[in-house]
């Protein structure tokens, strides 16, 4: 008996060594042990070749690349839980199934949001630099010196109430911390009562009388700079504004204005509008204090990785097997 041909699965990035292992011992998989982004030109080769693309959220699979799949590439399961990077209609219009890695994330993230929410206003950077970039020079305690904001009793606003909006709502109402929220619609009325959650259906209005906006909300053409200059102009110039979400959510060039001109007290960004690049005046403004910066690590744990994988290889397999895969996205979604 011939044993049956392995479908042959291109992945774009370095994965953890336990989800590449696995890979290869149930797929023809051909990794990318360097790590270095495709190109362009290397993924159209790939899907001119490949049963199964599994991107990640650093590759555009846009409707050229998919159009150039070879009638044999029939799934694209992304190593990622947006799906902003992939042209969703264009593969569906070419017959091609995408899913995606959903509800893995959500406490990796929530925890990260949490922290950038404690960094702010405590000045954690500015106070960890003090020790490293000028050794020797702190003087010691003094009652008046690095004061920055107390977070209790303060009132968050979360834009965007799905899983890791709630899940940032849960961790700051143990800080102690009043809930409000914007969604596209009200959340289940046991976890509003959980949370004492106040439901805001302008953002706006919302915008206008939080301490903390924290943006959860995913990158769709709906959400472009919903954080608008206008509405970052509704900002008290006392309120600190995190994102963990995705960099486009935000009006990054008037966020900058911003804080350079100090409407707004600071900002905690895990997510730039140009990744990988970063506005050098975002830099300057992190040297000055006024905002804390770090390199889209929200959901980089050792734990969260795997379970990305393993969702990415049971997708595979189920279609592979004929099945409809359990993390499928749908066109519109």
């Amino acid at each position: 008996m011939t044993a049956k041909k392995k479908p042959k699965v291109y992945i774009t990035r370095k994965l953890p060594d336990a989800v590449e292992t696995r890979m290869r011992e149930l797929f023809d998989a051909e990794l990318n042990i360097d790590d270095a982004p495709r190109s362009v030109p290397e993924l159209m080769a790939a899907v001119r070749t490949a049963d199964v693309l599994v991107p990640t959220v650093t590759d555009r699979i846009d409707a050229a690349l998919i159009e150039a799949a070879g009638p044999q590439m029939k799934l694209i399961a992304s190593f990622s839980n947006g799906t902003d990077h992939i042209d969703v209609e264009a593969a569906a219009r070419k017959g091609i199934t995408v899913t995606n890695t959903p509800n893995v994330l959500t406490e990796d993230t929530a925890d990260m949001t949490m922290a950038l929410i404690l960094a702010v206003p405590r000045r954690l950077g500015e106070g960890a630099r003090v020790l490293t970039d000028k050794p020797g020079e702190w003087a010691g305690w003094s009652p008046t010196w690095m004061l920055g904001r107390r977070i209790h009793g303060k009132r968050i606003g979360i834009v965007g109430m799905g899983r890791i909006g709630t899940a940032v709502a849960r961790r700051a109402k143990a800080f102690g911390l009043s809930i409000h929220y914007h969604n596209r619609k009200r959340v289940n009325p046991a976890v509003e009562d959980e949370l004492e959650a106040t439901y805001w259906e302008s953002l706006d209005q919302m915008l206008a009388r939080v301490d903390i906006v924290s943006v959860n909300c995913p990158s769709t053409p709906a959400t472009f700079h919903l954080i608008s200059a206008r509405r970052l102009a509704l900002l008290q110039p006392t309120a600190y504004l995190v994102n963990t979400a995705r960099g486009d959510v935000v009006d990054e060039s008037a966020l900058i204005k911003c804080l350079r001109e100090g409407k707004i007290a600071g900002a905690g960004l895990d997510v730039f509008e140009n990744e990988p690049a970063v506005n050098p005046k975002l830099v300057k403004l992190a040297n000055e204090g006024k905002v804390v910066l770090l390199p889209h690590m929200s959901s980089a744990t050792i734990e969260g990785r795997i379970d990305m994988g393993d969702k990415v290889i049971i997708n595979i397999r189920t279609f592979i097997d004929g099945h409809r895969p359990p993390n499928r996205v749908l066109p519109g979604r």
